[in-house]
């Protein structure tokens, strides 16, 4: 039985931004690790970190739910 039919479930754009999501996310952690006020309550571990960590996510589900090109 030959498969060479099967198409993968993504394309290479999805797996770009799911990479770009990934790394989106790991900055955002490293953010809220950098806050030096104490038990992270300053801006970066309050704000910009968990803004940052909501964006990896949202770039992680438009990666997922985006179509691949047809080929």
């Amino acid at each position: 039985m030959s498969q060479k039919n099967e198409k993968m479930p993504f394309g290479k754009k999805n797996y770009t931004m799911m990479l770009v999501g990934l790394a989106v996310l790991f900055l955002g952690f490293v953010l809220m690790s950098m806050d030096s006020t104490t038990f992270g309550f300053g801006f970066l571990g309050l704000t910009l970190g968990p803004v940052t960590v909501f964006a990896g996510f949202m770039i992680q589900f438009v990666a997922l739910l985006a179509k691949p090109k047809k080929s």
